[in-house]
């Protein structure tokens, strides 16, 4: 979904950075993405989004070039692993799809502050899941240790990007900065991301795909539209499903929690509290 995303942006005549770890597929979807688009470009940046080291460096680079930052898509994900750590301690779901993304946006906000001005706002995309419904944050147990589900994992992981997103808006908003912030549901997209189903689920998975899920463009469709509708000019604090604003779970409301997580997500990346 992540190369649809970059195709389509491109085409609108965006230079897109394609940040990720795959180094010999992100050559490829460059160069058939250059091919393409006319207009725009697109080039790619290693990350691992597994490791800070990593995040704090891609930053680095990305500073380094002097380059404006209009757009700003999370959209790096991973589901259902077995349990394991990062190099940091983290809990695996917890730290791709969500720390990196916190840490990444916090150390980058200041060049979407001076990339946006008033009508034409920068843009943050956090890429979140129907399955943030079912989660529950455990400030003291975040990298499930005492109990591990991969499903409660993942689920936690997307309800903290929610969290993170109207929390960030919040902060935003008061002081008067031209950048918005949006949590974005692409549905259930037949992509990579339910490679670790048990071989049974992946076998009545593939006849239901080609049926209820969506094609990796179609799910793209949903971010882009974030990213650049007019009607979305100005607009942040939401939750988009379909296109449509939709309501989140009530907890992702709970602004003593978004607090507290946020005071937690700054001390686990090694950030002082804005």
């Amino acid at each position: 979904m992540g190369f649809e995303t970059a195709r389509r942006l491109a085409s609108l005549g965006m230079h897109v950075i394609i940040a990720g770890n795959e180094t010999e597929e992100g050559a490829v979807a460059v160069r058939r993405i250059n091919e393409e688009c006319s207009e725009g470009k697109a080039e790619f940046v290693f990350v691992d989004l597994t490791s800070l080291k990593s995040v704090r460096h891609f930053v680095q680079v990305f500073r380094d070039r002097s380059l404006p930052l209009h757009v700003l898509i999370n959209n790096a994900g991973t589901m259902l692993v077995p349990e394991r750590r990062t190099e940091d301690g983290f809990e695996f779901h917890f730290c791709l799809n969500y720390l990196s993304h916190f840490l990444l946006t916090n150390l980058l906000l200041d060049l979407l502050k001076e990339s946006g001005r008033q009508g034409c706002c920068s843009r943050i995309i956090n890429m979140a899941s129907a399955t943030h419904y079912a989660g529950e944050i455990n400030l003291e147990d975040l990298h499930k240790r005492t109990v591990y589900s991969s499903h409660g994992a993942y689920s936690q992981s997307k309800l903290a990007l929610v969290l993170f997103t109207y929390y960030l808006q919040e902060q935003l908003t008061t002081g008067g900065f031209s950048v918005t912030v949006n949590a974005v549901d692409p549905g259930m997209v037949d992509t990579a991301l339910y490679n670790n189903l048990w071989t049974l689920a992946q076998m009545l998975k593939k006849p239901v795909a080609s049926v209820l899920f969506r094609t990796p463009a179609e799910g793209a469709s949903i971010s882009v539209y974030a990213a650049v509708a007019s009607e979305m000019e100005g607009v942040g604090g939401c939750y988009l499903y379909n296109g449509q604003k939709t309501q989140s779970s009530d907890q992702s409301y709970d602004s003593e929690l978004q607090v507290k997580l946020w005071k937690k997500s700054c001390q686990l990346v090694g950030l002082q509290e804005a």
